[in-house]
């Protein structure tokens, strides 16, 4: 067998001993992550909890916005609203989701 060949085999021989290491690590850490799945399924804060975060959340962020926005603040105000509502729907039920 010439050297190009051994050492490729070599080479793969190094990577798949690295691959089944990674597997081995991931199958142990698996274990634990399933003991704590149950966790995941426990009631949360709810969605009325979730929506004065979401709330608060969304009025700073606004606020920011429109503290960076300059003297455009007049013309942009539809969009601003628009985004207001939008980031509102999305923060609130990824918080209710999330926690």
């Amino acid at each position: 067998m010439a050297e190009g060949g051994r050492r490729e085999l070599r080479l793969l021989a190094i990577l798949f001993g690295i691959a089944l290491v990674v597997l081995l690590g991931l199958a142990i850490l698996g274990v634990s992550v399933v003991g704590e799945l149950g966790a995941a399924f426990d009631d949360g804060i709810g969605l009325k909890t979730a929506a004065l975060w979401g709330f608060g959340v969304t009025a700073a962020l606004m606020v920011l916005f429109a503290a960076v926005a300059g003297d455009g603040l007049i013309g942009e105000i539809q969009f601003m609203l628009g985004a207001f509502f939008t980031f509102f729907t999305v923060i609130t039920l990824l918080i209710a989701w999330v926690f």
